[in-house]
């Protein structure tokens, strides 16, 4: 990908994050770029396009991520260990906070959720029920995936909420409890 577009999808996704998808328009895309609008269109098609980048880029890095812990994919029966789901599920947990094209889809889909089926039907699949099931099949274990899933989404939003100089903290908090609920025996609460 060329520079040019991965900047406009950078620029687009931190303004779909900031003002909402549907009150971006191409203009200010464009704008915020400094091009005009036929610049922007000798590289992409529309903002659907655009998006659609955006989520096609966002794949790609999901897809390096899991290639990188050897995860197996949704509904593969591939054995791991809770100590392989705890060193992904920590990872995932950097990755989603401090990538910054993640981090920002991350937050845009946070509240887009609110405003569009389409964007309720993302933040499922990449943040909230997509996550959930794969670690309760992976952990074999629904009550841990569920205590897993909903703090990585708690500390999502303590992470966002705080002030840059806390921020290491929250995530050395977060990794050591992602640790501790993936490492639970099953039935066991934590």
């Amino acid at each position: 990908m060329s520079d040019t577009k991965q900047k406009i999808l950078e620029t687009a996704l931190a303004l779909f994050a900031r003002d909402g998808y549907e009150a971006v328009s191409v203009s200010a895309i464009a704008g915020a770029l400094g091009l005009t609008k036929g610049a922007l269109y000798r590289h992409y098609r529309d903002k659907q396009d655009i998006f659609d980048s955006i989520l096609a880029e966002m794949e790609r890095r999901d897809a390096l991520a899991a290639a990188r812990f050897s995860m197996p994919g949704a509904g593969e029966t591939a054995a791991v260990t809770r100590a392989s789901v705890a060193a992904f599920s920590a990872e995932m947990f950097h990755y989603w906070t401090a990538d910054p094209f993640a981090g920002v889809f991350r937050r845009m889909l946070t509240v887009e959720q609110f405003r569009s089926a389409r964007m309720a039907a993302l933040y499922q699949q990449y943040l909230s029920g997509g996550p959930f099931t794969y670690t309760a099949e992976l952990l074999g274990d629904r009550a841990a995936a569920a205590a897993l899933c909903g703090g990585m989404l708690l500390y999502y939003s303590l992470y966002d909420a705080a002030p840059e100089t806390e921020k290491p903290a929250i995530t050395a908090e977060a990794v050591e409890f992602i640790t501790s609920a993936a490492m639970a025996e099953k039935g066991s609460a934590k």
